[in-house]
């Protein structure tokens, strides 16, 4: 995994989010809905739950809105049922690519994935096709400034971390899934600010792409985010060295 930088791809993303922030909210507070819907409306005893919730703050999403998406959840999630579907597949280069969605109809969704993909060099795979690249981690980036290195080691790691790496002006903590919660709630009470926190799907190799086949993989991943259904789009590419970063919408 050479090369791969966290900071890089949650900068990158976190600009796309700005852009659309509305998109984003409602995507984080159906998530919020259906994990209460599913598991209750106890953060303690419902882990995804707690995980949809930590990503919902680091996004700003306003407490009193989550508040009410739990509430909603818990209660009546009205006349639509909710399924999350993972796809995986390919895009230009050969790039792995993973998509969690979250859909009311299977039928529509398979069909629009499919077409973006396309439209941009890649196609859909069978299930399990590109998982063996990924590993799922817990990912909670803090700006340099925020906590020095000695503070933040003896927190984290004194919680559960697996490790604290440095990249380019950012502290980078990764953890197993199940201390991802753990973690995150030892460094708020700490006072110590996320600049993005959540559960995700990490490559372990990755293919250096640039030119044309970097801007396509790069509006291909917008595209996806872009859908109502898509919740989080997973890939394992990276810009070869040297080449410029592609402007994102």
């Amino acid at each position: 995994m050479a090369g791969h930088s966290h900071w890089a791809n949650i900068k990158h993303k976190k600009a796309a989010n700005d852009a659309k922030r509305g998109k984003v909210w409602t995507k984080l507070v159906k998530a919020i809905m259906v994990a209460a819907k599913h598991g209750g409306g106890d953060p303690g005893g419902n882990v995804s739950l707690r995980f949809a919730i930590i990503e919902a703050k680091a996004a700003n999403v306003p407490k009193d809105t989550i508040e009410r998406a739990i509430k909603k959840g818990a209660g009546e999630f009205g006349a639509d049922s909710y399924e999350t579907i993972r796809y995986e597949g390919y895009g230009p280069g050969g790039v792995a690519i993973i998509i969690d969605a979250l859909t009311n109809n299977r039928v529509r969704t398979a069909p629009d994935l499919r077409v973006i993909l396309s439209k941009y060099g890649g196609n859909l795979g069978a299930t399990g096709c590109v998982s063996h690249v990924f590993e799922q981690k817990g990912v909670i980036a803090i700006e340099e400034s925020a906590v020095s290195e000695d503070r933040l080691m003896e927190i984290a790691l004194e919680a559960g971390a697996a490790d604290v790496t440095h990249e380019d002006g950012a502290w980078i903590v990764t953890t197993a899934p199940q201390d991802f919660a753990k973690v995150k709630e030892a460094l708020d009470a700490a006072g110590i600010e996320a600049a993005s926190a959540e559960v995700t799907m990490d490559p372990n190799t990755t293919v250096a792409v640039s030119g044309e086949t970097l801007a396509k993989v790069e509006k291909m991943i917008d595209a996806l985010e872009d859908n109502d259904d898509v919740q989080k789009v997973y890939s394992n590419h990276e810009a070869e060295a040297g080449a410029p970063a592609p402007a994102r919408k």
